[in-house]
């Protein structure tokens, strides 16, 4: 009888050639980009309650510069609208299949890792896309009052026409940035659990890194402004202290534990604790 042998039945530690690398890659890549394109196509068919939703902090800039007190966005070119579909599609489907593309990584990149290695991924895959669309939540809760701000700042008898262009990436811009930003604890957490980064260096350097936060808010914000910079830093600055916390526990708990290495000599073996 003819047998079915996957790739853990040939290697159980997941080694290949290289050619083999490259045809699982590239299988992984199709699925990825074909889940991407479905994801894309759904949007483009629901783009209407899309659009509403993404303008929806526009709408709330200051009306007495705006076309008969009404805001609206202006198309500048006649290729605009085709290319803010687009560009709305491949947002919303990259969005809707990711559990498809991060599974594609995840399981390219499994096989290579050690039992304790791939715990330590699930902990960080499972954290990362929560922290993500928390903040990106709060950076469309605060879009408005950025752009309040900044289109209030046009004289009073002006009127602000923002191009759908200008505005789109205004917006991709704050979800990208509170998004990404909010990771920041979740690295610092996963640096600990490796050993790379402990508690008494964390500490040591903690005034310098809120520091560097609040510059780094002041910085980054498209719109600049003082309440936007406060809505990026303050709940980046509160995540990062949680993350400080959890590496004073996980130091406290691997500080107790016997160490291995203790009384070896230099010429002596060393256990191996490769899972």
């Amino acid at each position: 009888m003819l047998k079915l042998t996957t790739r853990r039945d040939v290697d159980p530690e997941g080694r290949m050639p290289l050619m083999e690398h490259l045809r699982e890659l590239r299988n992984r890549l199709v699925k990825a980009i074909l889940a991407l394109a479905a994801g894309a196509v759904v949007a483009w068919l629901f783009f209407d309650p899309i659009w509403d939703f993404v303008k929806e902090p526009y709408t709330k800039v200051p009306a007495e510069h705006c076309i008969n007190r009404h805001c609206d966005l202006v198309v500048h070119g006649p290729f605009d609208g085709f290319f803010i579909h687009l560009k709305v599609a491949l947002m919303v489907g990259a969005v809707l299949s990711s559990p498809v593309w991060l599974y594609q990584l995840w399981a390219f990149v499994a096989p290579g890792l050690y039992r304790r290695e791939r715990r330590w991924t699930y902990t960080f895959m499972a954290a990362a896309i929560p922290l993500f669309l928390v903040g990106a939540g709060l950076a469309y809760v605060t879009m408005d009052k950025g752009l309040r701000l900044l289109v209030g700042l046009a004289p009073g008898d002006t009127l602000v026409l923002i191009g759908i262009q200008d505005y789109l990436s205004y917006a991709q811009a704050m979800l990208l940035i509170f998004g990404l930003t909010f990771e920041l604890p979740l690295f610092v957490v996963i640096l600990n659990l490796a050993g790379v980064l402990r508690f008494r260096t964390l500490m040591r350097t903690q005034r310098f890194t809120i520091f560097g936060l609040f510059v780094f808010a002041a910085v980054a914000t498209p719109s600049a402004d003082p309440f936007t910079m406060l809505a990026l830093a303050l709940p980046t600055v509160l995540l990062y202290e949680v993350a400080v916390l959890l590496t004073y526990f996980n130091d406290r708990r691997r500080d107790r534990r016997p160490d291995p290495y203790d009384g070896l000599s230099d010429d002596e073996a060393s256990p191996l604790e490769l899972d």
